[in-house]
């Protein structure tokens, strides 16, 4: 571009100050004041002449105009060595971008540098935050890849777990059969064992004729030999069952004296000569609640390993009191002891410490380690203390009350203090584990169960109270149910108690027939039992039911609660209204509200009692009211339940409705099942 082309093209610009850049932002012209202003001389770039901070809006400018034209652009360059904010306009032609810069006022100078530095701090922070974002997007890609790793991770757990389950079944079914395999084998061996040990004992007695004396030891070694395996077998068949978890308990209160009475007179003459049997007064121990015979046989097993392996000395059986509530019983000897490094292998199975004398008095190596599953399932721990050449002690210690009788103590205190928004079941049932399940599937349905493992304790449960049902399984400990199934239904006063037989044989003809309301042969689902007690448990007449409350929403959900169910519910908005409904309809019980807008529910009470007509409708009490107590003591007396709106449940209101009729001379009367 020539000189005079460049003259017209500024001639159309109004200008102060001329550049002409190239696109890469260097000077190719300055005009006389540019260069005297600016410095601007050709072959500089203009970035250069720009105040410090506002190089990047200088290269962004020359970015911008090789697109386009751009005017109202401002820039901070030095001028006279002073940075000074200049308007600038700019076109382009081909490879050349024209400048034209005005000088801005002062004080809106200042300002635009003050923009320039803010624009060149957002610059940064820009670049700041890409480097974050590719930042993040690598840390992400790692995320992608540790997921993918753990997805492999988990499908190799995923294997893992299923064929450890596969190995566990595999377990569980080799245990399976080595039980059902000791089991079998065991009453096998058991029955000609009996004839062996029945046939010597004949001929040890010489019922058929004397014996010589080479005869009379044959046999004594018979018979030695066959009581060895007998014991074997019996410790098998024991060990096997405690594995399994089939070892019923007889949990009962009883004296340990008792214990070591019995013990002394069987133990005593086998007490080898020089040995002395101690065994001391325990009258002052407590009673225990537990397994007589389990603890008994822990006791008799040391007491017979003791004497065993004693030669000389004493063998000494005591019991004291210990930490928790527990009781600690001991047997110590003074024989040959057990070293150290053989003390925990006593309690394995089918183990034995070498020894001469363990050579010579032989054994099973099952008793200790049966001692150790007894002492577990009730709920202790058996412990050894031995020196070698000096004796050995071993110790049982137990709760003084075994963990299923104090959790079904628990379970009777509960259903003596019973809760008002819960529903009563007497459940007649002698096993612990099926009442604790019985509590359990009850739990939050709106029953509470009122546990009996006997009739005995049935009756004074019926004494007591009033179940809404009655739950009995047929084959208690030495009795049966029937008796009192039949004395349920044969008496005025309880034959509308709804019966459920759940036993596990199957006589539900004779239940029937006996008038039992549902039957069952265990095992039972939860499902079935709450289904039939919610079923039975509105069984009766069809009665009416008046709910007086101004609240729609109470009425609605009683009337809902009460659906399904034999009684026909009427409703009233308020207590005026409710007055002249129960004259009109005469029901035979009253939900009553207690605030009714103008009126209480004593209000209502009295207007019902001036009329012969509803003197007599039971009235039940619902109120989310929290009564003081001249309200309640009044209310106790003249209705014939309080019920809390809050916990009000559809198992409690039909109870509740039930026990009014019968109390009010509709149904039956409340008497205890007596003896016939």
């Amino acid at each position: 571009m020539t000189q005079e082309e460049r003259a017209k093209r500024f001639g159309a610009l109004s200008r102060e100050l001329e550049l002409i850049c190239d696109h890469e932002g260097c000077i190719v012209f300055a005009d006389a004041r540019a260069k005297r202003l600016l410095g601007a001389e050709p072959g500089v770039l203009l970035r250069q002449l720009s105040a410090p901070g506002a190089e990047e809006k200088v290269d962004f400018l020359i970015a911008e105009s090789r697109v386009r034209a751009v005017s109202g652009w401002e820039l901070a360059l030095v001028v006279d060595g002073t940075p000074t904010t200049l308007a600038v306009r700019t076109s382009c032609e081909g490879e050349e971008i024209a400048l034209v810069a005005s000088l801005v006022p002062q004080d809106y100078a200042e300002a635009l540098g003050q923009v320039s530095a803010t624009m060149s701090e957002l610059a940064g922070l820009y670049r700041e935050t890409e480097r974050q974002q590719r930042e993040l997007l690598r840390r992400h890609e790692e995320l992608l890849r540790l997921g993918r790793e753990l997805d492999d991770s988990n499908r190799g757990v995923v294997a893992l777990h299923a064929e450890l389950d596969e190995k566990q079944d595999s377990l569980r079914r080799a245990s399976e059969v080595k039980a059902r395999m000791v089991a079998n084998v065991s009453h096998e061996f058991r029955t000609p064992l009996n004839s062996i040990l029945g046939l010597s004992r004949l001929l040890l007695d010489r019922t058929d004729g004397e014996l010589n004396e080479e005869q009379d030891k044959q046999l004594k070694f018979i018979r030695r030999a066959a009581e060895t395996l007998s014991e074997l077998v019996n410790d098998l068949l024991d060990l096997s069952k405690m594995e399994a978890g089939k070892v019923g308990l007889r949990i009962a209160k009883f004296d340990a004296s008792d214990i070591f009475v019995a013990l002394r007179g069987m133990l005593r003459p086998l007490a080898p000569e020089g040995v002395q049997l101690v065994i001391e007064d325990a009258s002052a121990l407590p009673k225990l609640d537990t397994d007589e015979s389990k603890v008994a046989q822990v006791l008799r097993n040391f007491l017979s390993n003791a004497l065993k392996f004693t030669e000389r000395g004493e063998v000494r059986l005591r019991a004291h009191e210990g930490p928790s509530d527990t009781i600690v019983f001991s047997v110590a000897d003074t024989g040959i002891g057990i070293a150290p490094e053989d003390q925990h292998h006593v309690f394995e199975e089918f183990i034995q410490i070498d020894s001469p004398l363990q050579r010579k008095v032989k054994g099973t190596g099952l008793g200790l380690a049966l001692c150790v599953k007894i002492g577990e399932t009730l709920g202790g721990s058996v412990s050894l203390q031995s020196t070698v050449g000096k004796g050995s002690t071993f110790s049982l210690i137990i709760p003084r009350v075994h963990p299923e009788a104090k959790a079904l103590d628990e379970m009777v205190a509960r259903s003596e203090r019973l809760d008002p928004t819960r529903a009563p079941v007497l459940v007649v049932e002698d096993d612990r584990q099926t009442l604790f399940l019985y509590e359990k599937y009850l739990e939050g349905s709106g029953f509470q169960v009122v546990p009996a493992r006997s009739i005995e304790d049935a009756r004074r449960a019926m004494e007591r109270v009033r179940p809404s049902a009655v739950v009995l399984d047929i084959m208690l400990e030495g009795e049966t149910s029937w008796n009192f199934l039949e004395e349920l239904k044969a008496n005025e006063a309880t034959r509308d108690i709804p019966a459920l037989v759940v036993t596990v044989t199957n006589r539900e003809e004779k239940a029937r027939a006996l008038g039992a309301d549902e039957f069952c042969v265990k095992p039972f689902e939860r499902a079935w039992l709450l289904r039939r007690l919610k079923a039975l448990a509105r069984t009766g007449p069809v009665e009416r039911v008046l709910v007086i409350d101004d609240d729609e929403v109470a009425r609605y959900l009683v009337r809902r609660m009460l659906s399904g169910t034999p009684y026909v519910v009427i409703e009233a908005m308020n207590g005026e209204q409710g007055v002249e409904v129960a004259r009109r309809e005469r029901p035979q019980v009253i939900f009553l509200d207690f605030l009714l807008g103008d009126m209480t529910a004593f209000d209502v009470l009295d207007e019902l009692k001036k009329d012969p007509r509803t003197r007599s409708i039971p009235v039940i009490v619902h109120t989310s009211k929290s009564l003081e107590e001249g309200e309640r003591e009044r209310l106790k007396k003249e209705t014939a339940a309080i019920l809390s709106k809050h916990s009000l449940s559809r198992e409690l209101a039909i109870a509740r409705i039930r026990d009014a009729l019968t109390n009010a001379g509709i149904g039956p009367a409340v008497k205890a099942v007596k003896e016939p």
